[in-house]
């Protein structure tokens, strides 16, 4: 609401000792190029940047390219490349098994990319490892739970004594 106000009123100060059609002229030409300049930064800050729809990302008019980034692990891939400040757009091909995802990225990020997946991979890699080292929390409860149904339990005799 607020902007709508702005755009549609101009404020118009200007200093001087004679007030002429010139300096009017003048300050109107000062204004004029304040609220273009405005306009453009305005442009240059709706820019989308990071994750986005490939429609969007062909639409910026520069060129597009692809990679295959496997078949999980997308969050771990979103923060690196958010990271690097890469423009990428992620599909899901649907097919046999598992699904598998594409990146497409602007042609101009390409150094950026090769870091991206770079990294990813070593995350990836420490991931695996990590998971190799660690054993499943449900077989280590099975395991105690072999372990208390083998030992014996102890019947306890319950008797009432009355006291008068």
């Amino acid at each position: 609401m607020q902007e709508e106000v702005e755009n549609r009123s101009v404020n118009l100060a200007v200093q001087t000792s004679k007030v002429t059609v010139q300096t009017i002229l003048k300050g109107l030409k000062k204004a004029w190029e304040h609220h273009k300049n405005k306009a453009l930064v305005k442009d240059e800050d709706t820019a989308i940047k990071g994750e986005q729809t490939v429609k969007e990302l062909i639409g910026q008019g520069q060129g597009v390219s692809t990679m295959d980034i496997g078949d999980s692990g997308i969050r771990d891939f979103k923060k690196v490349a958010n990271k690097y400040g890469v423009d990428f757009a992620i599909v899901k091909e649907k097919g046999e098994g598992k699904p598998k995802y594409t990146c497409f990225f602007k042609a101009k990020d390409a150094d950026a990319i090769l870091k991206v997946m770079d990294e990813y991979s070593k995350k990836r890699v420490k991931k695996k490892d990590k998971q190799v080292e660690k054993p499943s929390v449900l077989e280590k409860l099975k395991k105690f739970k072999d372990i208390v149904a083998k030992i014996p339990r102890k019947d306890k005799e319950r008797k009432k004594d009355i006291e008068r």
